[in-house]
């Protein structure tokens, strides 16, 4: 079930009034940076950053060309001296390299290892501290983020599969959330088990929150 708003932050101060509202428990929020895949997004990563993940398969079409003009430039450096056909590194951004966009399907560039999104040594899908996050949102601008919260709902049976979803510059569909510029959303669910119960529907409906047609959640 969706909510819709203007902008990031007011997606993320109403996803966490309703867990205050209408939660007993909730966890600490589970964010999933999505890749930098547009020449807005990588405009918006110059303002900020130094530097970012790349990975890739040398064998997938385009990327190795790509990834010959990035050593020619010296910008990149790898996991491994030698990069097999799969290969992992670091890139640094520089304005003249937006002449590469869109990259080529199969390689891939990624924030998430640099602050406030994460560090060179974290694992991409760690929980985060509510302020952590903040930081996220602040500076987000055009990139792709997916917040899950689990949580336990006041009054109904169990929690399992029950929690919040917020996308930012995307949207939730069929269980998966797509790239969506512009558009910030929340979705709450119940779990399966419980949504589409009379017990579920009268908890939303009790609940007030203003939602959309219901869809398969997660």
């Amino acid at each position: 079930m969706r909510e819709s708003f203007l902008d990031a932050p007011s997606a993320l101060t109403r996803a966490r009034a309703i867990m205050h509202d209408l939660a007993d428990w909730t966890a600490l929020p589970w964010p999933q940076l999505k890749p930098v895949t547009t020449a807005e997004q990588y405009a918006h990563a110059l303002q900020a950053f130094d530097t970012a993940r790349i990975y890739g398969n040398q064998g997938r079409p385009g990327v190795g060309a790509a990834l010959d003009e990035l050593r020619r430039q010296s910008v990149i450096t790898f996991d491994n001296e030698e990069p097999n056909s799969s290969f992992a590194g670091y890139l640094r951004l520089r304005p003249d390299l937006a002449e590469l966009w869109p990259l080529p399907e199969g390689l891939t560039l990624t924030l998430d290892s640099a602050l406030p999104f994460g560090h060179p040594y974290s694992e991409p899908d760690e929980n985060c501290t509510e302020e952590e996050l903040d930081q996220m949102v602040s500076v987000l601008g055009p990139l792709t983020l997916n917040v899950r919260w689990d949580c336990g709902w006041r009054g109904l049976p169990e929690f399992k599969d029950c929690g919040v979803q917020l996308c930012l510059n995307s949207v939730w569909l069929e269980q998966i959330a797509k790239p969506s510029p512009g558009e910030f959303g929340v979705w709450v669910s119940l779990g399966p088990r419980v949504a589409w119960t009379p017990e579920g529907e009268a908890w939303l409906r009790d609940s007030g929150l203003p939602l959309g047609e219901p869809q398969q959640g997660w």
